[in-house]
């Protein structure tokens, strides 16, 4: 296995242009297109790498096929007092989740709770970038997805039946930042692969497994994995498909059950089986709303919060030099130094990137931190 390539750290506001100039290019709307940049920005700042940038390629390629409807506009199916169903019209997911998560919290200050369904969508992103739309604003958020791929190995299972189904859950607090978890139902998200392919770096041993149940750690054999190529998939949450992985698979079926059999969507195991190549994924998305003050006095639910956060935060350290974390802050932390140093770009992403733009006649634009 060759070295780890590490590539350059390229700022923000760079990454976020030349997104932006690719998908105008596609013919993506100014505003849809900058909700779409914005959330595929903050997805690398907060260390998804999997979920932002790394993603135009995909969307390329379904753009290409008649999948993707780039200029597509969502618009409101179902609207009535604190629920709503949105459909996406078969554009990119980044647009109608912010609108979705925001009409939620609207709902949620109105009535105590907002729930609104997505249909009809493509890829999304990082699940937890629309959870922390509403925890910003102060209400409880929770997001989940059903997905495109078939990649999930079910228990006792040799052949991939459910994808990475996400869930991401945040609440606000006042001392500390918000509680944010954000997760796939697999052992990991399939884009990680990706990401690991892209750097040339061996994966960790247990997140898949061929056919037979052994496990590999060659990033390559897991691309060819995943586009089925090879046989094998990727180990539900929990463990391999033998020990204890049916609380992962099972979370992965409550993503579903909420964002896609309840609002409509496809399943794609049977999607699959009819869908033709210009059809779209019809991917469906959930997010809910709660406003605190529904239950509690106001600040009452934020202060019991930041005690329980404290808790955690003073438990004894197993290594005196790192101190213990609490779902959300590496995110943040991340955030924070990528916005001072910038994000790492892969120099195979890169000339990725480079190509892709060259194709659709965009401007190149990535350039390494100051």
């Amino acid at each position: 296995m060759a070295n780890i390539t590490q590539g350059a750290l390229v700022a923000a506001d760079s990454i976020r242009a030349q997104i932006l100039a690719i998908l105008r290019a596609w013919g993506m709307p100014e505003d849809t297109a900058a909700t779409t940049a914005q959330i595929m920005v903050e997805t690398d700042l907060l260390g998804v790498d999997s979920h932002g940038v790394s993603m135009l390629m995909s969307y390329e390629e379904m753009i290409g096929k008649g999948q993707i409807e780039v200029a597509a506009r969502p618009r409101v199916v179902r609207d009535s007092g604190p629920t709503a169903l949105l459909d996406g019209g078969a554009g990119l997911g980044h647009p109608v989740s912010v609108q979705g998560m925001e009409m939620a919290v609207e709902k949620a200050l109105q009535y105590g709770v907002g729930v609104v369904g997505v249909v009809n969508s493509h890829h999304f992103g990082a699940a937890g970038a629309y959870a922390r739309i509403a925890s910003e604003r102060g209400v409880i958020g929770m997001v989940t997805s059903s997905t495109r791929g078939v990649l999930m190995l079910p228990t006792r299972g040799s052949v991939p039946v459910l994808g990475t189904n996400p869930i991401a859950f945040a609440a606000p607090a006042q001392r500390n930042k918000p509680f944010v978890l954000d997760m796939a139902t697999t052992t990991v998200a399939g884009n990680k692969v990706k990401v690991y392919h892209l750097n040339d770096k061996e994966m960790p041993a247990g997140w898949m497994m061929d056919d037979k149940g052994q496990t590999f750690t060659d990033p390559h054999l897991g691309m060819d994995t995943m586009a089925k190529r090879k046989p094998g998939g990727i180990t539900p949450l929990g463990g391999t498909p033998d020990m204890g992985s049916h609380k992962g698979y099972g979370l992965a079926m409550l993503a579903h059950i909420l964002g896609g059999t309840l609002v409509g969507a496809s399943f794609s195991p049977i999607r699959n089986r009819s869908q033709k190549p210009d059809e779209p994924n019809n991917i469906g998305h959930y997010f809910m709303a709660l406003d605190p003050k529904a239950f509690r006095e106001e600040g009452a639910f934020e202060a019991d919060l930041d005690d329980a956060i404290d808790v955690l935060h003073a438990t004894p350290r197993a290594n005196p030099d790192e101190p213990v974390l609490v779902a959300g802050e590496p995110e943040e932390a991340m955030r924070e130094a990528r916005l001072r140093d910038g994000v790492p770009i892969p120099t195979m992403l890169d000339r990725h990137i480079r190509d892709l733009a060259e194709r659709c006649g965009a401007p190149y634009l990535l350039r390494p931190n100051a």
